[in-house]
């Protein structure tokens, strides 16, 4: 059925009302609205209602939408934070991208498909969508975790990789000269390519920027204005100099992501990303064909299965040998277990530059419809399906999963501690260092490896293990302790330690450090003493405040 309207403003106007009444559908079946932005792209184009007639209106906002998406990433990429991206997630961020892409390589060309489409779908199923997983653990309150952090840290180490693939698949644009010169010489053309950038950007980051953005920031409006601008600008020049829109448009965020204004920028730019890559998934839609769909079905399957299920047994993996307990090695693996809308904005532009046809944009748009659907369903269920697999992920874990911790454990039996601490984050490690300057014997628990040495160096009695396992609970000397502190950020983690300690008899103290009312009611019910930071540092400001102005008045 078609649907013509004559007026761009009107088309437009529809296809915003379609979109807002498919997105609300989306947020109450509980999925992301990138979801609702494909469906929407897919039932607007010829395969539904073919409604797009504005094509190059369109066209010129999706590329605009990339645009800006790819600056917001490079945005991101502090240079400071890249520095401190750790061993694991470095560790799973490339054991994951070489597992998909070698053993997805094999896996395309076993079903038939051509070696170039098969590079291209291959390097696009390693990338997860860092929008999603950080909007999911955030709803979870799971961001600031273990497997949080450790998500976060290969995304950041997936979105670097993206921008390079984007950048080497460009250096291909003119394919006769590619073939002509030859491998090694299209290679060193882009090393060059890559080195004249790299001084140019030092000079601008250096010499230029830092004084044009402070006479920017003096105005709100103007900064978002030049931050739009400074983007677009050099995602034209990224294309004119032989690279892609899209490394240009990164390589504009990652100059601005060194200064002060980075945070109000992304914060203002986040709404224009999100609009302008809804015109993306139309101009997507609009150009997929229902047959090319329906002979991807069985191929799109085949894929989506290899992600849900390959990405987070080599995750699960890696960080099993690194000695990572099996449940946050889960958690964190069930976070690429999806592929990213820049999977789709890597194989559109492999059609742009005329390597690929739309029977791989059509096979990527079905994968990232099925993997993204179903991931986001085990994120948000990630508890429960942990518990049922349990018995199984045996396998993903050491059986001393720390390798230090045998020495760890002879340490701490030198001296009996009198308070045991679970939960070794900044509020637990502050807690520890002011009981040991007042002579009270403290041990520290903390399941990640990377905050137990690091508390170590520092000289601090800190043992490695895990809060909700009974098996570990028993290790503990817990006959000679007079009061447990679990500084655990979730309820869920509490009460499963609350039923380890009194599992084996623990007769002392318990007090848990909560972060809202409601983990303060159910553990109130349960007889559990509890501390709120927030509350104590409000009281304790309040009255230095009330000391303060009563001493002013006095001397007065």
């Amino acid at each position: 059925m078609d649907i013509v309207i004559e007026q761009p403003f009107a088309e437009l106007a529809l296809l915003l009302i379609i979109t807002a009444v498919v997105g609300a559908l989306s947020v109450r079946l509980r999925q992301p609205v990138l979801i609702a932005y494909i469906i929407v792209g897919i039932l607007v184009g010829p395969a539904g209602l073919h409604l797009v007639k504005s094509h190059d209106q369109i066209a010129l906002l999706a590329q605009m939408g990339v645009a800006v998406l790819l600056f917001l990433v490079g945005l991101k990429l502090d240079l400071r934070h890249v520095r401190h991206i750790g061993p694991v997630a470095l560790a799973t961020g490339l054991g994951q991208l070489t597992f998909t892409i070698v053993f997805g390589f094999i896996l395309i060309l076993l079903l038939g498909i051509d070696w170039i489409t098969a590079a291209y779908v291959a390097v696009a199923l390693t990338f997860s969508s860092t929008i999603i997983i950080v909007k999911l653990l955030s709803d979870k309150r799971e961001i600031d975790s273990l497997h949080g952090r450790i998500a976060v840290g290969f995304l950041i180490v997936q979105d670097l990789a993206v921008v390079l693939a984007m950048m080497t698949m460009s250096a291909w644009r003119v394919a006769p000269e590619a073939e002509a010169m030859g491998a090694m010489s299209v290679v060193g053309s882009l090393l060059l390519r890559i080195g004249l950038a790299a001084v140019l950007i030092y000079v601008v980051m250096r010499y230029v920027l830092p004084r044009m953005v402070r006479v920017m920031a003096r105005s709100q409006e103007l900064l978002l204005i030049f931050a739009i601008a400074w983007g677009i600008s050099l995602a034209a020049l990224g294309e004119w100099v032989g690279f892609s829109q899209e490394a240009g448009a990164f390589i504009a965020g990652f100059t601005l992501a060194s200064t002060q204004f980075r945070d109000s920028i992304s914060a203002r730019l986040t709404g224009v990303r999100d609009f302008l890559l809804l015109f993306f998934f139309i101009d997507l839609g609009a150009k997929l064909e229902f047959s090319v769909l329906g002979d991807a079905l069985w191929p799109a399957l085949v894929l989506s299965a290899f992600v849900l299920i390959g990405n987070p047994i080599i995750v699960m993996a890696i960080m099993g040998y690194m000695g990572y307990r099996k449940r946050t090695s889960f958690l964190a693996g069930l976070t690429v277990a999806q592929i990213s809308e820049f999977s789709i904005v890597f194989v559109a532009m492999g059609i742009t530059l005329g390597h690929v046809g739309d029977d791989a944009l059509g096979l990527t748009t079905l994968v990232g419809l099925v993997t993204i659907t179903l991931s986001t369903y085990m994120i948000l269920y990630s508890q429960p399906l942990y518990e049922r697999l349990s018995p199984l992920l045996g396998l993903f874990e050491r059986k001393k999963p720390y390798r230090e911790s045998q020495a760890e454990d002879a340490d701490a039996a030198k001296e009996k501690p009198q308070v045991i601490l679970f939960g070794m984050g900044r509020y637990g490690a502050r807690l520890q260092k002011q009981l040991e300057r007042a002579g009270i014997r403290t041990l520290g628990i903390d399941f990640d490896p990377e905050a137990v040495h690091g508390l170590q160096e520092r000289q601090l009695p800190v043992r490695f293990g895990d809060a909700e396992d009974p098996a570990f609970i028993e290790t503990l000397p817990l006959a000679e302790v007079a009061a447990v502190v679990s500084a655990l950020p979730s309820l869920e983690s509490n009460r499963l330690l609350l039923q380890g300690l009194r599992e084996n008899g623990f007769a002392g103290t318990i007090t848990v450090v909560v972060r809202s009312e409601f983990q303060a009611d159910a553990l109130r019910a349960a007889g559990v003493k509890h501390i709120n930071p927030f509350f104590d540092a409000a009281d304790l400001a309040a009255q230095r405040l009330a000391e303060e102005l009563s001493g002013q008045e006095t001397s007065s």
